[in-house]
């Protein structure tokens, strides 16, 4: 065979290599271009389909006396929401079982463990934190400064949720007894026993000096 004919050869397999790239390339490329173009109508649609099941992620919530309009995910609890959505720090999250009471808020007056409780499920009743219990100036709530003036607060980070459910109780019970108290105040818990202390700060805010007990 002569070399001539050698070359004719490799080149017809270097065109027929070269078109099947060219034809792969451009085959790509029409892909490509419908994928865009529905794409890109699908969003015209007048109504868009929702998932069934899916629930509106930008809500407004009523914090502390004003509203805020926040995005939360769908299985999102009030006290992540609060503390890495709104910057309420002051709501504390230790056990996330509902089972010692850093993380207590007030719901139109009653008590919640925030770790426990769904943001979707709260919408606009009110909500109040450890924040939202200052006064105008910034001066303490008179539970917070009875909890100061008995020494309540020890490690402090339980006090926040404490000082809610004291804030709570009052609001409901303005002159409770020192048993009544304890009562009320059985679902927080105080790595550091301080339950004496708290107890004698609910009398002191109550007025109930009588039952302010100082052990030896």
């Amino acid at each position: 065979m002569s070399d001539s004919s050698v070359d004719a050869g490799a080149e017809a397999r270097r065109v027929s290599r070269r078109e099947f790239i060219k034809r792969v390339i451009a085959s790509g490329a029409v892909a490509s271009s419908a994928s865009f173009v529905m794409g890109g109508m699908a969003g015209c649609s007048a109504r868009p389909g929702t998932v069934a099941g899916s629930v509106e992620r930008l809500i407004s919530l009523n914090i502390n006396g004003q509203v805020r309009r926040v995005d939360v995910l769908p299985q999102e609890t009030l006290a992540m929401t609060l503390r890495y959505k709104l910057g309420l720090t002051g709501t504390k999250l230790s056990c996330d079982r509902a089972e010692c009471g850093a993380c207590t808020v007030m719901i139109e007056g009653t008590t919640y463990y925030s770790c426990s409780t769904l943001t979707h499920s709260v919408r606009s009743r009110k909500v109040t934190t450890i924040e939202g219990l200052r006064g105008p100036n910034g001066e303490l709530h008179p539970v917070q400064q009875a909890f100061v003036d008995e020494l309540g607060p020890q490690c402090g980070f339980c006090t926040p949720g404490q000082v809610v459910a004291a804030v709570a109780l009052l609001q409901k019970n303005p002159k409770p007894t020192r048993e009544e108290a304890r009562h009320a105040m059985s679902g927080n818990l105080c790595r550091c026993g301080a339950y004496d202390n708290y107890l004698n700060a609910i009398m002191r805010a109550a007025g109930n000096t009588a039952e302010i007990h100082h052990g030896a």
